[in-house]
């Protein structure tokens, strides 16, 4: 069975783990977490990035940051996971999803302005499998309201808008480095802050609410608990395993795109005899091979395709239940405007496997299957 997702692997995480148990610095914060940071920080042009234990942890971070209070309302698409409406909803917010361009899966820039209220305290766009929403138009919208714009970019480590990472263009960015992303700590993920004034304070909501990091700086001569917060650093451990990954960036970068680029040049014939719909790349967008998808014609279909694969020792999954219609998301949050979109590309929408390591041979075995399929 060839998988939908293998964890990513480059060969020094071992050792690297290895050396964080033998600097007897296994918490959080040791050389290999503030390596990661410096990285991220260098290679993407931001001004603080500090690892977290999820990017769940890093979305519930932007919220206790941006000060999100009862009554708020935060608009967001439907199309994406729980984490990024539960890190709003545990602040008493109120989600006000909206619907989505059916050509990236991203929110429809165009019907945000239309959902803001003198409630809405943030815009919330998700970076749907690496390709950028339309960042002009939303930050636009955000300085015209004064709201703050929270990039969900856990799918975006390495793709850019008009050259910008993903993650650096908003007030705060929030990275994932999940096993199933294309850098991988196991479970972790990081927080992104454009903004200097809000450096000390995203480290005293990660360190349990003491100016901790402060005192390692020698800033101050004992530590204490000055604010609210919890424990958001992820082990030196892990923090170990996505160093050797980050060295190795751009060779898995690179191995992810070959694959992509071979969906999308073998599958183009089946695109044009309009039997299924390939992912769209805007002009202004390079994208991280995160995931490749197909549209396939109706929720029908998709069963009998993922059923067909697997048959023939293929994995491939569909993804999102979009959140308004589910009981949390009826409970918590609102649905503006018509879902035009949103449930009925959702279950469309099927991905294909994309990992780093998958082989030539694999994927050849893959695009033979899927064409046999329409067969």
């Amino acid at each position: 069975m060839i998988n939908f997702n293998l964890p990513p692997f480059t060969g020094n995480e071992v050792e690297y783990i290895r050396q964080a148990i033998k600097n007897n610095k296994i918490c959080g914060d040791g050389e290999f977490t503030k390596g990661c940071n410096k990285w991220i920080e260098e290679r993407f042009d931001i001004q603080k990035a500090l690892l977290t234990t999820s990017c769940t942890h890093a979305l519930e971070m932007t919220a206790l940051l941006a000060d999100i209070q009862p009554g708020d309302e935060v608009i967001m698409p439907s199309f994406t996971f729980v984490s990024t409406a539960d890190a709003f909803v545990m602040r008493g917010a109120k989600i006000v999803f909206i619907d989505i361009r059916p050509d990236t899966m991203n929110i429809n820039e165009e019907l945000i302005e239309a959902a803001i209220t003198n409630k809405t305290k943030a815009i919330v766009p998700v970076h749907y499998a690496g390709v950028a929403c339309n960042m002009d138009k939303i930050m636009e919208i955000a300085q015209k309201y004064n709201l703050f714009v929270i990039e969900d970019a856990a799918q975006g480590v390495m793709s850019t808008y008009k050259g910008q990472a993903l993650g650096t263009i908003g007030h705060f960015g929030c990275y994932s480095f999940h096993e199933t992303k294309n850098y991988s700590m196991g479970e972790g993920g990081a927080l992104l802050i454009k903004d200097y004034k809000y450096i000390e304070k995203a480290e005293i909501i990660r360190e349990k609410g003491t100016d901790r990091s402060k005192f390692f700086r020698g800033q101050v001569d004992k530590y204490t608990w000055v604010d609210y917060g919890s424990s958001y650093l992820p082990s030196e451990l892990n923090a170990a395993y996505l160093y050797a990954q980050l060295e190795e960036a751009d060779k898995i970068n690179e191995a992810r795109l070959n694959i992509w680029n071979t969906y999308n040049k073998e599958l183009k014939e089946l695109e044009m005899s309009g039997m299924i719909q390939l992912p769209y790349i805007p002009e202004d967008c390079v994208h991280n091979a995160h995931m490749y998808y197909i549209k396939l014609k109706d929720i029908k279909q998709r069963q009998e395709f993922i059923a067909y694969m697997k048959e023939n020792d293929v994995q491939t999954v569909f993804h999102y239940i979009p959140l308004h219609s589910a009981p949390a998301g009826k409970k918590y949050g609102v649905f503006h405007g018509e879902d035009e979109y949103t449930t009925k590309e959702s279950e469309r929408l099927v991905r294909l496997p994309l990992y780093y390591g998958l082989q030539q041979e694999e994927v050849e075995h893959i695009v033979r299957m899927i064409k046999e399929f329409f067969r």
